[in-house]
């Protein structure tokens, strides 16, 4: 059985502190938590080719700085007409 102690409002069961939330915002927390996605066999292989490749790129300097997506499009496209 886990052994609960109460000090200064903060909440230890068997030397862990714990968080006590409102079921609602509970619920609004773990729908905004990002999903972990586990891939096997050639999924995880091309998304591996994929990073090795990034990386490659952007240690021989070949990757663009933009402060959002549509800013890099924009880059890219600019780019790729020259």
């Amino acid at each position: 059985m886990a052994k609960i102690i109460q000090k200064n409002s903060v909440i230890q069961i068997n030397r862990e502190p714990m968080v006590i939330l409102p079921l609602k915002e509970y619920d609004k927390l773990r729908e905004s938590a990002m999903p972990t996605y586990y891939l096997k066999g050639k999924d995880a292989e091309a998304l591996d080719k994929l990073v090795k490749n990034g990386l490659k790129d952007h240690r021989e300097g070949k990757t663009i700085k933009a402060s959002s997506l549509k800013g890099a499009l924009r880059i890219y496209e600019k780019d790729s007409k020259n």
